[in-house]
């Protein structure tokens, strides 16, 4: 007799592992599918070369560390160790500029005098002043990450936020960008830049609405800043797996879904490996569109997924990343102690104009006509991950087109943009190019193949506000459910809150999953009609 499985999960994402470990600890029967060899997505970590544990996708934690997931699965038990990132970011000087650059340290006195050495006493107080006006705001936002976005929930997040000005000027700083915001604080260029160039790694650029809250999560790191996982990005997914093993769930890798069906009150999920699983419910931790293509196999509404394709916006693609074995640190200008710029975010931008002209550039399927690069060398505080005396260097740079214009595809122009980019650091750490001992380059396209990205976009689609909150991916499926499909659960970055190693969604799906299971149709309609 086959056995029926409380719920199958497609994929090995950290936010499917994360709803796996949560049903598993609920004493449910949980087994995961996994396309590739390698567990985690873009949460995972492998040898690219010889002693080097090179993360293939995410490598600093930021907002997993503020979500309370990481004690509530008690992933400590289970091998997973975080170091912070302190400081947590380093902008470089203009080139041929005689400042120093800025140091933001996870203490706030500390970074403003950094700030005040380089752009004046006006900026660190104004800085200052940023900080504790968009701590408390960014610490609502991840609250708000923490629960599914219905009215209720968000409400209660932001309410007696700001209490003195009033709801609709309160609304408005979240709905404003993130440049009118760093205008309406700062006057120094090279700095309101870094803050930009930290605000855009969630994927819009810094001129959209509703990109404020993505310049003021800064404030935070003064709470908490990232962290990075001893080993890799990926002692994270080993570490949630090793917690659903200890409940009794079960991973398959190298054995990819091919259709997901509803068989009266189950599903039925068969594999390209010919293999058929049943479950009462399914959760889906693969991109939306992919989600869709399954359910498509399976007999879903064929109308009502193509008017969901059409509705879902990838976008243009975000970046491209330079994964660098070297036998030296950086060596950035405009510094006073090296030791200060390479433990966390290195931001390589000092005008935004460049990060405009960058974004403008991939929307018209044209390179940036100049790299915007961030730079992290986490070798500086975990030597675990290259070979004694060698160090591990990444730089990530945005905006990349994943469709090139003209026909031309990435395999021709990949390793002149590489070139582009290590000018860029070369720029400000001069003879870092010369420490290169090994590279491996991830374009757009080799993105979407090696991890399953759509696009190149490692936020699965757009993070544009009106595809944010209860709009993510669309209204219909931001509950993590599908209409019309009982049992069936959605979650992974293309769910709210989004890109980004949270793991919220993760839990949110499971939560939505137990909810209908113990209240069942009933329950779920009232809780719809309440929230």
């Amino acid at each position: 007799m086959t056995q029926v499985l409380d719920t199958l999960v497609v994929g090995s994402g950290h936010n499917a592992l994360v709803s796996a470990c949560y049903l598993a600890r609920e004493g449910w029967s949980v087994h995961v599918l996994e396309r590739d060899t390698v567990p985690g997505g873009a949460v995972s970590t492998v040898e690219r070369f010889p002693g080097y544990a090179v993360d293939r996708g995410s490598s600093a934690h930021i907002m997993v560390r503020h979500s309370g997931i990481v004690e509530e699965l008690d992933l400590a038990a289970h091998g997973l160790r975080y170091l912070d990132c302190d400081p947590w970011a380093f902008a470089p000087p203009p080139p041929r500029s005689d400042r120093p650059g800025i140091v933001f340290h996870r203490d706030l006195d500390r970074t403003c005098v950094s700030i005040e050495q380089a752009c004046g006493r006006r900026e660190a107080d104004a800085y200052r002043r940023f900080v504790t006006d968009w701590g408390p705001r960014s610490a609502a936002v991840m609250k708000s990450f923490a629960n599914p976005p219905t009215g209720r929930h968000l409400l209660s997040s932001f309410w007696g936020l700001d209490a003195k000005e009033g709801g609709s000027a309160l609304s408005r700083r979240f709905l404003t960008t993130g440049d009118t915001l760093l205008d309406e604080y700062f006057d120094d260029e090279p700095l309101k830049a870094a803050l930009a160039w930290f605000g855009a790694q969630s994927g819009p650029p810094m001129s959209e609405p509703g990109t404020a809250a993505m310049v003021g999560f800064a404030a935070l790191m003064h709470t908490l800043p990232p962290g990075r996982a001893i080993g890799g990005s990926g002692a994270l997914t080993q570490a949630l797996l090793s917690r659903l093993e200890s409940d009794g769930g079960s991973v398959t890798l190298g054995d990819a879904v091919a259709e997901i069906r509803r068989t009266g009150s189950t599903w039925t999920v068969h594999t390209t490996g010919g293999s058929v699983f049943t479950a009462r419910t399914v959760i889906a931790g693969c991109h939306i569109l992919t989600t869709l293509d399954l359910l498509e196999r399976g007999g879903y509404d064929r109308d009502k997924l193509e008017q969901w394709r059409r509705a879902v916006r990838v976008g243009p693609g975000i970046g491209m990343v330079l994964r660098l074995g070297t036998d030296a640190l950086p060596d950035y200008l405009g510094a006073d102690d090296p030791a200060d710029t390479t433990t966390g975010l290195q931001l390589l931008v000092d005008d935004r104009a460049q990060l405009r002209l960058a974004h403008g550039a991939a929307m018209a399927g044209e390179l940036p006509p100049r790299p915007s690069v961030l730079g992290m060398s986490f070798s500086a505080i975990d030597p675990t991950i290259a070979p004694e005396g060698e160090h591990q260097v990444t730089l990530w740079s945005q905006w990349h087109p994943y469709r090139l214009s003209g026909g031309r595809t990435w395999d021709a122009v990949a390793e002149s943009e590489t070139e582009r980019i290590l000018a860029e650091m070369e720029l400000r750490a001069p003879g870092f190019t010369d420490s290169i001992r090994h590279r491996y380059v991830q374009t757009p396209a080799s993105i979407e193949s090696e991890l399953g990205l759509l696009g190149g976009n490692v936020m699965h689609v757009e993070m544009s506000l009106d595809q944010m909150f209860l709009w993510r991916p669309l209204p219909e499926l931001s509950d993590y459910r599908v209409p019309d499909a009982p049992g069936m659960y959605l979650t992974g970055a293309s769910t709210h809150p989004g890109g980004g190693v949270s793991g919220a969604s993760g839990r949110s799906a499971a939560r939505a999953a137990l909810a209908d299971a113990r209240g069942g149709v009933l329950r779920r309609t009232w809780k719809r009609f309440s929230g």
